[in-house]
């Protein structure tokens, strides 16, 4: 019988998935009738991508936004059927223009895979390019 619980397990892989821009992985992780609220947007959850199809679009438009995408130093716990992953999300947009700001993902989880994944990010202006 398959685990219907989700773990921190799960969300730690389902992370690891982003860092690796591998958005096989993490719609495998995603319910049948799975949402995502992006961190930005005009609505009261910001962008909100609802289906299959729709959350994989959201999904890279992340990396497609910022190229170099990255979720550091998680930290993850389940609780029944929620879940959080906090992090530091770091990313260069195409201007140069780089984010470092601490973020959370709140998770409803349904039968052991993601159903709602709601992304919120610290609004921190973009810090200055370091190196060469």
């Amino acid at each position: 019988m398959a685990n219907t619980q989700a773990t921190v397990e799960l969300l730690q892989a389902f992370s690891e998935a982003w860092n690796r821009h591998d958005i096989d992985a993490l719609m495998g992780f995603m319910a049948e009738d799975c949402v995502f609220h992006g961190a930005a947007g005009t609505e009261l959850f910001g962008r909100s991508f609802v289906g299959r199809d729709a959350v994989r679009e959201g999904f890279q438009l992340a990396w497609q936004t910022f190229p170099d995408a990255a979720w550091l130093d998680g930290e993850h716990f389940v609780s029944g059927d929620r879940g959080v992953s906090e992090s530091t999300f770091c990313g260069t947009k195409s201007d140069g223009s780089r984010i470092e700001a601490r973020m959370v993902d709140v998770f409803t989880f349904q039968g052991g895979k993601i159903a709602v994944k709601n992304a919120y990010r610290k609004d921190r202006p973009p810090v200055a390019k370091t190196g060469n």
